[in-house]
């Protein structure tokens, strides 16, 4: 456990890297001995004692555990189908289904045959027997609900395991037997030394034994943006001893995650797998999905229909046998049979009332809602892996992001910099103007510093560059890619992007003389070169250290100006100074490139180490300074804008990074995280304060520098304590715990970790912060589809239901006005078809113009309750006048068979165009007018609409005694459309009612809190 946290004083406690060879049997100069099983130690004479010096590779795999984490078992179609089964609505949908089969068989096999009378058939005919077909229906309907669910997680798990396929096959070399071996990373064993080289990433936990100039990048693991330079366990100790434990620099731990940046070197093996610090986060990740916000309310407003349809069912029932035994006492003279059969009819019209009310599209708009807005996602980079994590999103009200890889690209790079005392470039310089002095003469934009220099400085710069480096480029499908330490490949950078000669090249025509290797004491590095008639020193550094030894700079006064040397007076100084100063208020790291020229080699006089090499001395002085560059790791594009939008749309962003306070707030400053009011913290000061200090503090907090895994789980951890909604977005392996506890864990594609992806519910496949936004623009489009659909479809089963009661309540021969096959076509076929309109609405950027819902607000806000009890009262009405008033009104004879058909024909073509019409309606939730917004660019919506209206023509046309209907004249089918486009302006002027009465009736009857500004009261859970 000395790995994490990092702890010199362990491995001292048991006697060093030394003691560590000894006690795992393993020495260094040989490795691990395969055929032995151990290793001899070199110049003893004895063969080591001691079990460890004879273990066996298999010994140690059992005693310290294999090089592999295991694997979370994938689950198949099949137990993903179950999964989705075990919903409560499906659940639901499945016990009307049964109780609708069974009634419909019975009414087909042994009921009486029903009669139908219209104009083709005055005498009366059998109509067919359909009623088991809703039954049917409702079982298709719910197996493709669960295909349409289990297909499309399977599907995303299965991209989600090929993106893990990648990363294993990796291999590392290693020393057994006294010689370098490659092995797979899984064979690799506690007690192996294993070799480091750049590129690599490291697979297990280790302490370093030798090497040099060895610089590993932890921010994948520990959020440490800058390259961790290592060294052997005297080195460090010697480094604590001198310094009193204060500022160390060296580190001789290999964390598991890290990326070599440079050197080469070796380290012992001491965790693997599931010990090492990526197995530990690993392993802490397992863990069941949560319930989401939209699935809890939809299992409240199951809840709720099944009482409210039992309610009705019940009342209609007692209704029916209140009339049922009085007909007994008026009717006597019928037989015990026809009594019976009487009785079971009443039953039947009551539980068809109660299926009726059951919403079966319901589950399948969710369904729909969520495939739609995965496939437009992956279309968008973004992997969605929890498919509840879409719907999810859409209520966020809190973003904690990590900084390193995250809001920044984890790679340094030249921004800013000055070229003689008039001339300054910037990276992209017209969207950030501050990075140059407003004083100076001229700013350019730095992809313009090639036009703007002569060739002959171009070459001075590139040779400053290029020579003066370890760092070297790697080209390979996705580009070029730059290895070393982050300042040379920052620079190396910069040649490469301007198009200057290539850095092989240049380094090949220069022969090197002699090198100076970077050290922390200098605060530089150089290189001298021969150019053939003089000899030239490169040297770069630190440039407030740098600039003391400059006598003179290049002026730049124009693109023919090849840089002339001019003396660096107290006046350029103190200019030089301010820049300075002024690119480290922007939290700039600078960096001074200069040269100085030599006649011979060596210098004449000057002050050697050995026969071959010049003191550093002798060389830094009377400098010649060529530019100053300002370095930082840079922003990745849109990150300001999306952080606006996050603003925009009541989101709130916090950025959590292992940084310090000065580098953080400038990056938060940046882009526009950190406010005027905001609070910046450190994380050890945020652990340190009790629970109610840290939850006061909380909501102002913007940005948490220095804080560690830890510190960024205790932070989410607070935020859902305080009823947020959190997500995290995060690459790197610190990140894991923090996204598992998340309510959505956002992972980046390209630099993500493994551990980031497993722990994420959506991957951001080309590393975009501004997806966020797009997660948040489609979450709200799911949670807006599924609003819009219960909108629709409680205004048709209320209008459904109160018609269903008070016909057959009214009605001598106990039937409702509506048939029980043509409430199949409006309450299944319908319901489909409006599921598969309304979930198909793209998302809009109007819908970051409102906050996110809380998770305690209802379902169905004010707004819609007034909608759909509006819209079912004027369905109702106008169905209720045609029914009882079609005949007068309409002038026919009430007595003729076929005008009886063709008024029942005309009610329910009206009643069906009323929701055809009024599914365009419910495209809005707001109480904006324009509900045909978008609608002429959804040609599902359109193509749906039309089979709607299709499908009704050839029902009353063609439909005849199976659907009980006739066919209508040119005057009723006007009457069906103008009832139908009614509800347009009945939707005017719903939305124009204002909302506060409609509320405050709400609260009055326990619908909503008031307190809580329109949350549901305990037990009112629509």
């Amino acid at each position: 456990m000395m790995v994490d946290p990092k702890s010199l004083e362990e491995l001292e406690q048991i006697g060093g890297a030394a003691g560590l060879l000894e006690g795992l049997g393993v020495d260094r100069k040989t490795g691990l001995i395969e055929a032995g099983g151990g290793a001899d130690r070199a110049g003893d004479a004895m063969r080591p004692v001691g079990a460890q010096w004879q273990a066996s590779i298999e010994m140690r795999q059992q005693v310290y555990g294999v090089n592999e984490l295991p694997r979370q078992p994938v689950k198949s179609l099949l137990q993903l189908m179950l999964l989705a089964f075990k919903d409560k609505i499906l659940i639901l949908l499945t016990a009307a289904a049964v109780v609708s089969l069974v009634l419909g068989i019975y009414q087909a096999t042994g009921g009486e045959p029903h009669i139908v009378r219209d104009a083709d058939c005055p005498d009366g005919c059998v109509a067919p027997s359909l009623e088991w077909v809703e039954g049917v229906a409702i079982v298709v309907a719910i197996v493709i609900i669960v295909l349409v669910s289990s297909l499309t997680d399977w599907q995303k798990k299965r991209q989600f395991q090929k993106l893990n396929d990648q990363r294993d096959d990796r291999t590392v070399k290693v020393l057994r037997n006294g010689q370098e071996q490659v092995i797979n990373t899984k064979l690799l064993v506690v007690g192996d030394v294993a070799l480091i080289e750049p590129g690599e990433i490291i697979p297990v936990d280790g302490v370093f034994l030798s090497g040099y100039n060895v610089r590993v990048d932890e921010s994948g693991a520990t959020g440490e943006s800058d390259a961790i330079r290592k060294g052997t366990y005297e080195e460090c100790m010697a480094e604590r001893d001198a310094s009193g434990g204060q500022g160390r620099k060296l580190d001789c731990f290999m964390v598991s995650g890290g990326k070599v940046t440079e050197g080469v070197g070796q380290y012992i093996v001491i965790s693997t797998g599931t010990n090492t610090f990526h197995g530990r986060i690993m392993m802490s990740m397992l863990g069941e999905a949560q319930a989401t916000p939209l699935q809890v309310k939809l299992n409240k407003l199951a809840e709720l229909i099944v009482k409210v349809g039992l309610w009705s069912g019940g009342l209609l029932f007692l209704a029916l046998m209140i009339r049922y035994f009085v007909a007994l006492k008026v009717e006597a003279d019928r037989t015990p049979g026809q009594k019976g059969q009487d009785f079971i009819q009443q039953l039947i019209i009551a539980v068809v009332l109660i299926v009726a009310a059951v919403p079966e599209g319901l589950p399948l708009a969710v369904t729909l809602s969520l495939a739609f807005a995965t496939n437009r996602m992956t279309r968008q980079n973004l992997l969605v892996r929890v498919l509840g994590s879409c719907e999810t999103m859409a209520n966020a009200t809190v973003v904690c992001t990590d900084k390193t890889g995250t809001l920044t690209q984890n790679e340094m790079t030249v921004v800013a910099g000055t070229l003689g005392l008039d001339t300054r470039f910037a990276r992209d310089l017209a969207s950030y103007p501050a990075r140059t002095n407003t004083s100076a003469a001229s700013s350019l934009d730095a992809s313009d510093l090639g036009r703007a220099v002569s060739a002959e400085l171009q070459r001075t710069l590139n040779e400053a560059i290029c020579i003066n480096s370890t760092a070297f480029r790697a080209d390979n499908e996705e580009g070029a890619t730059f290895v070393g330490s982050k300042t040379e490949t920052a620079l190396l950078r910069l040649a490469y992007d301007l198009g200057w000669a290539d850095y092989r090249q240049t380094r090949e025509s220069q022969p090197v003389v002699q090198m100076i290797p970077f050290s922390s004491e200098l605060k530089a590095m150089g290189v001298v070169v021969n150019l053939g008639d003089k000899y030239r020193l490169y040297i770069k550094g630190a440039s407030e250290v740098l600039i003391r030894m400059c006598s003179r700079y290049v002026a730049v006064q124009g693109a023919e100006d090849q840089g002339t040397p001019t003396e660096l007076t107290d006046g350029a100084m103190s200019q030089y100074m301010s820049t300075i100063g002024f690119y480290a208020d922007q939290s700039l790291r600078t960096l001074a490139l200069s040269y100085r020229d030599f006649a011979s080699w060596p210098p004449a006089g000057a002050e050697m180490v050995d026969e071959h090499t010049v003191s550093f001395q002798s060389l830094a002085g009377d400098l010649t300074l060529l530019t100053i560059v300002g370095i930082q790791d840079p922003l990745r594009p849109g990150v300001p804008e999306a952080v606006s939008q996050c603003f925009r749309a009541g989101v709130g962003v916090k950025m959590c990074t292992g940084d310090n306070v000065i580098t953080a707030r400038a990056i938060a400053k940046e882009c526009g995280i950190l406010t005027g009011d905001g609070l910046v913290m450190e994380g050890p000061y945020f652990r340190a304060l009790s629970d109610s200090e840290r939850h006061r503090a909380v909501p102002k907090l913007q940005v948490l520098a220095r804080s560690s895994p830890e510190d960024k789980k205790l932070l989410v951890q607070t935020l859902r304590d305080q009823g947020e909604v959190v997500g995290v977005t995060g690459d790197g392996t610190n990140d894991g715990p923090a996204l598992v506890l998340a309510h959505v864990g956002f992972a980046m594609g390209i630099s993500g970790t493994e551990v980031a992806k497993t722990a994420s519910d959506i991957i951001l496949m080309d590393d975009s912060f501004s997806n966020i936004i797009v997660a948040i623009k489609t979450g709200r489009c799911v949670n807006d589809s599924v609003r819009k659909f219960i909108q629709f479809q409680l205004s048709v089963n209320i209008a459904a239901i109160i018609l269903t009661f008070v016909s057959a309540i009214e009605s001598r021969a106990k039937q409702s006005i509506l048939s029980a096959v043509q409430l199949l076509w409006v309450n299944l076929i319908m319901d489909t078809f409006a599921a598969l309109a309304l979930a198909t609405d793209p998302p809009t950027d109007s819908s970051l113009d409102r906050k996110p819902s809380r998770s305690s607000e209802p379902l169905i806000t004010p707004d819609m309750g007034k909608m759909i009890l509006f819209q079912a009262i004027y369905q109702c009405i106008v169905c209720f006048v045609l029914h009882f008033a079609g005949h007068r009104l309409l002038g026919t004879n009430a007595d003729s068979v076929a005008a009886q058909a063709e008024l029942r024909t005309l009610v329910f073509n009206v009643f069906v165009f009323c929701q055809i019409f009024n599914q365009i309606n419910c495209r809005r939730l707001d109480r904006q007018f324009n509900i045909f917004e978008g609608f002429f660019r959804n040609y599902w919506f359109m193509g749906i609409f039309i089979i709607m209206c299709g499908g009704q023509v050839i029902i009353v046309e063609v439909g005849g005694a199976a659907f009980q209907v006739t066919r209508i004249s040119g005057r009723d089918w006007a009457i069906s459309i103008v009832a139908g486009l009614l509800s347009f302006p009945i939707g005017v002027l719903i939305r124009l009612l204002p909302t506060d009465p409609f509320y405050e009736l709400c609260v009055r009857c326990k619908f909503y809190k008031k307190e809580d500004g329109g949350v549901l009261a305990e037990g009112s859970e629509v």
